[in-house]
């Protein structure tokens, strides 16, 4: 049998010849690198193309068996796998170069490296955030289905929760999943943070052949992963600082209060539903994010993130919101923004809130 090597080689070599100003990096990852490959494994290799020309030396094929693919990953999407934006994170940590054009292009490629290493707990927090939404796709489609009974329907969308959730516990415990899914258990049940049950819910996906017991782990273990996410967060509260997270809120929603006030002056029934609704809404989370240093998880199923607009002692718009009467709506939202206002300043926020353009081209003056 051939050396999947003298595959890249062959390459390589190519590119030296023929194209050494186009691609900035060519290197290879997977099961090789990791000491796992068997006969039949591929040789996963990629390359950065240096200009539009590069994009060229893309290639899919096979020699005896085996496929190759040599794909182009552009310097962008390189910076948002090390940035743990892209599951595939493993890509660019646990690569070997096999060709670099420059040491620049090596020096940039070291610094994704090194990104990698050391990523914000609280932007990882957000991204799994973000992957347990999809997960939310497919649940929905298990709960929406006509097909009852239909193994393969609720085999895929168990698929398609479980690689979300497991990449959201990833990003949870700041890791990136080194192996692809089928090979990274051992890894996966190594995490610190994970749902007690995890292995049981992982079998029983796999094996089960009941389409209401997949979906019912499906929603048990999307929920632990939830609670997980909220109690790490919290872990990463700093205090409150309303002068640096509120800073300039009431000057660009100013003009929410002014949409909500005039919708009930007019008997605007459409936009007073709206505002009423969505002013309240922004300015909890805002309150929220000011008091925590983070943002509430919008998957819990509640309006906790709410208690320091409660606590503010501000008028509930949205219970106040009655389409036969605007007016008790009209004089709340009066009230809502003074208080608001005093909360602010009281917090030590400075307003940019002027009488006259004269009085702000003085301002404009101070500043210089």
């Amino acid at each position: 049998m051939f050396n999947v090597f003298d595959v890249s080689s062959a390459i390589v070599e190519n590119i030296r010849q023929q194209c050494p100003d186009d691609i900035a990096i060519v290197a290879c990852y997977g099961s090789y690198v990791q000491g796992s490959a068997n006969p039949r494994s591929d040789l996963d290799f990629f390359f950065i193309p240096a200009n539009s020309d590069g994009y060229r030396a893309s290639i899919q094929f096979i020699i005896d068996g085996i496929s190759f693919d040599f794909w182009p990953i552009s310097w962008e999407r390189a910076e948002r796998m090390a940035n743990y934006e892209e599951s595939n994170t493993s890509i660019i940590a646990d690569c070997r170069l096999l060709y670099v054009r420059s040491d620049a292009d090596r020096d940039r490629f070291d610094q994704l490296q090194e990104k990698i290493t050391n990523p914000p707990g609280l932007k990882l927090l957000e991204r799994a955030e973000s992957e347990l939404q999809g997960a939310y796709v497919h649940l929905y489609k298990m709960r929406s289905t006509p097909y009852q009974d239909n193994l393969a329907f609720y085999r895929t969308e168990s698929r398609g929760i479980l690689t979300k959730v497991l990449y959201s516990l990833a990003l949870i415990n700041r890791m990136y999943l080194r192996k692809g899914w089928g090979k990274n258990t051992e890894q996966i049940m190594n995490f610190m943070i994970r749902p007690a049950r995890l292995e049981d819910y992982i079998h029983i996906l796999i094996h089960s052949n009941s389409c209401r017991e997949m979906q019912a782990n499906c929603e048990l273990l999307t929920q632990e992963t939830i609670e997980l996410l909220t109690r790490q967060q919290e872990s990463y509260t700093d205090g409150p600082s309303y002068t640096d997270r509120m800073k300039g809120f009431y000057e660009e929603f100013k003009g929410i209060f002014n949409k909500l006030a005039e919708a009930c002056e007019k008997n605007d029934i459409d936009t007073a539903y709206y505002w009423s609704t969505g002013l309240q809404d922004v300015i909890a989370k805002f309150l929220y994010y000011s008091e925590r240093g983070y943002w509430p998880v919008e998957l819990e199923a509640s309006l906790t993130y709410q208690v320091y607009y409660e606590n503010a002692g501000f008028p509930n718009l949205v219970a106040l919101f009655d389409p036969q009467n605007l007016l008790p709506l009209e004089q709340a939202v009066q009230r809502l923004e003074s208080m608001f206002v005093e909360v602010l300043t009281a917090k030590g926020l400075k307003i940019l809130q002027f009488n006259s353009v004269n009085q702000f081209r003085d301002f404009l003056r101070s500043r210089e």
